[in-house]
């Protein structure tokens, strides 16, 4: 296992010194789903949803928590967003979430995804929960990171 960074030496929390860093191009891409059921899909492919477009409230939700995510987690650092992606995809009884955020700068985007992949998925909870109460939020998870010293990571199943 790594050294611990977030500690200083007494045992203290800190935010880690990036500034001795490069700035480098990095990617991260994140993942999760609304278990809504079928029912609640059927609703949502005949665009009966009574609060209208879930798919772009929850999109603008996601990219505006991407950027705003040092102000949720406390010792995750500002960064410059310089894209974030969100896409859609609906089953049978689910809705796909991925995010995509892409920035240049000293440390990665990692949290940013996550955030924008979780607070996308808790918007379409709330346009849908008048519809059922229960739904399921699961599978968030990091599929994959580039840029800095630690390179190239994609999540696979046998990890």
């Amino acid at each position: 296992m790594k050294e611990l960074t977030h500690l200083d030496a007494s045992g203290k929390l800190k935010m880690v010194d990036v500034s001795d860093k490069k700035p480098t191009k990095r990617q991260a891409v994140a993942e999760g789903y609304l278990v809504a059921g079928e029912e609640v899909m059927g609703i949502v492919r005949a665009d009966g949803v009574p609060k209208g477009n879930i798919y772009e409230v929850a999109r603008v939700a996601g990219i505006m928590a991407a950027k705003r995510t040092s102000d949720l987690i406390p010792l995750c650092h500002p960064l410059p967003i310089h894209q974030v992606s969100i896409e859609f995809t609906p089953g049978s009884d689910r809705i796909h979430v991925k995010a995509s955020v892409t920035t240049v700068a000293v440390t990665g985007v990692e949290m940013e995804a996550l955030t924008a992949v979780n607070v996308a998925i808790l918007t379409l909870y709330d346009m849908l929960k008048a519809l059922s109460k229960t739904m399921e939020i699961t599978g968030i998870r990091l599929l994959e990171k580039s840029g800095g010293k630690s390179g190239r990571f994609v999540f696979t199943e046998q990890q």
